[in-house]
């Protein structure tokens, strides 16, 4: 027999205020989202394992929760991520749609298994969508957009990391001298930073990507000194230029990759000051179309949870206890003032819970 109220490891009640904060985060950015633009669309929780799963990364798939639908017979997964609906929706049902379409989401998603740092296996997931475009002026607005979001939330000290994911392929496809090193083990050596290894396999080409992590305008100088592909640097250095009003810092870091294997030149996490982990990523990517045209696309999602858990989107709302009997005016009056009411429902009924008790006409504090 399992204990009343367990619930499956990695999963947990959203209990006040928590709840609330939430809800509460959620309409806060979700309303900046609509007020540039973007209109919201509403995937479903679970779609068939193979649509859903063939719209995902390798790592995510990997995250999917599978059952049989005794309906169809098929197999059906919950979603580990939103962005690939959306993606769907874009190249389906609003194909026809004008571009570029924006759009926005908001919705708990579920993972297999959570991993040590972060065991919670369901969280919360909003973000907007840009479909038809992934230039430099685009990324510059959707990473202002999710910048304004973040800070609508209250989030102190915003920071950004970039990234170019297909940079290390593509100046490998472009003929930068190698050596012995084949495209994954050129990668996995940049992703451990390991300098020494890249000069032994006669990768040393490859070296000043590693110095090149850290501030994003000096990471761009250090990078001048390569052969990238036309316009790259060119495109990063107008998304940083475009931040720099925002008083925010920005880094760059080329070879990074991990959890972005389906970005293309461009992606970025979000950061906040005093919270353990990205509150935010994204950046651009290509969608196909059933018929196989490809379509870029540029986007970010955003984890309010532990936004939630630094304590962000709670409000504190004067409770005020209403005797039996209270006309319904006067209730209606304070709630126009901000007031939340507790009507008691039976002479035994207490104020408890409550900062303030409405008495002759006005609503005291509380001891």
């Amino acid at each position: 027999m399992l204990p009343p109220g367990l619930l499956p490891e990695g999963l947990r009640d959203r209990l006040p205020p928590a709840a609330e904060a939430q809800a509460t985060l959620t309409a806060t950015m979700m309303a900046v989202f609509a007020a540039h633009g973007h209109e919201r669309v509403s995937p479903p929780l679970v779609e068939y394992e193979e649509s859903l799963g063939s719209r995902l990364a390798s790592a995510q798939r990997r995250e999917l929760l599978r059952f049989t639908d005794p309906v169809s017979q098929h197999t059906l997964a919950l979603r580990s991520d939103i962005t690939g609906q959306v993606g769907r929706i874009a190249v389906t049902r609003m194909a026809a749609a004008p571009r570029p379409l924006r759009l926005s989401y908001a919705g708990p998603v579920l993972r297999v298994r959570g991993s040590q740092l972060a065991p919670e296996r369901q969280s919360q997931q909003i973000g907007a969508e840009l479909i038809g475009l992934d230039s430099p002026a685009a990324a510059r607005a959707m990473l202002a957009l999710a910048v304004e979001a973040l800070l609508a939330a209250g989030v102190p000290d915003l920071s950004i990391d970039l990234t170019l994911p297909t940079l290390v392929a593509d100046l490998h496809a472009a003929g930068l001298p190698a050596g012995t090193a084949d495209l994954p083990t050129l990668q996995a050596l940049l992703d451990g930073k390991d300098a020494a290894s890249l000069r032994a396999h006669g990768a040393s080409a490859y070296e000043p990507l590693i110095a090149a992590a850290g501030p994003a305008d000096a990471a761009l100088a250090r990078l001048a000194a390569l052969p990238l592909p036309a316009g790259r640097l060119d495109a990063v250095a107008a998304v940083v230029a475009a931040l720099a009003p925002l008083d925010i810092s920005v880094t760059l870091d080329p070879t990074e990759r991990h959890g972005f294997e389906y970005q293309s030149w461009l992606g970025f996490s979000l950061f906040g000051a005093g919270l353990p982990f990205e509150i935010g990523r994204g950046g651009s990517y290509t969608l196909l179309h059933p018929d196989g045209t490809p379509e870029a696309a540029l986007g970010f999602s955003l984890y309010i949870d532990s936004l939630v858990e630094a304590g962000l989107g709670t409000t504190e709302r004067p409770r005020v206890f209403l005797a039996l009997g209270t006309p319904q005016a006067e209730g209606e009056a304070l709630r126009a003032q901000g007031f939340i009411t507790v009507a008691a429902l039976c002479e035994a009924c207490t104020p408890q819970g409550c900062t303030h008790i409405y008495e002759a006409g006005h609503a005291r504090p509380l001891a």
